[in-house]
């Protein structure tokens, strides 16, 4: 998921980074946290918190799809796959919860081979 392609007006845009994961914009706010008005309408769009969670997913996705192969593969993962340590959440229920960080420094570890 090439940065460039998911953005508009120096700001990340919700229907871009569906077209990109085949879903909905309405998906892509629940799977970060956010109320489905958040990514409809354009005053909330570019609110400081939207812009935030999308840039955490963006984050986390393009950390993880070289494992996967493929964007689509990566969404699946954060969306389904329960992190060791985190009592069974997935990346999906953390970046809810606001802790996208630990996410971020989950896979750090691994990449490091922490938990390899």
């Amino acid at each position: 998921m090439h940065i460039t392609n998911l953005a508009e007006a120096g700001r990340f845009e919700p229907r871009k980074i569906a077209a990109v994961l085949r879903t909905s914009t309405e998906e892509i706010a629940l799977t970060v946290g956010l109320g489905k008005d958040a990514l409809q309408r354009r005053s909330r769009i570019g609110s400081d918190k939207t812009q935030r969670r999308l840039r955490e997913l963006v984050e986390i996705l393009n950390k993880v799809e070289p494992r996967f192969g493929s964007a689509l593969l990566a969404y699946a993962w954060y969306r389904s796959e329960p992190l060791p340590g985190f009592d069974g959440r997935t990346a999906m229920q953390l970046v809810q919860e606001g802790k996208a960080h630990q996410v971020l420094d989950y896979i750090d570890a691994v990449d490091a081979g922490v938990f390899a």
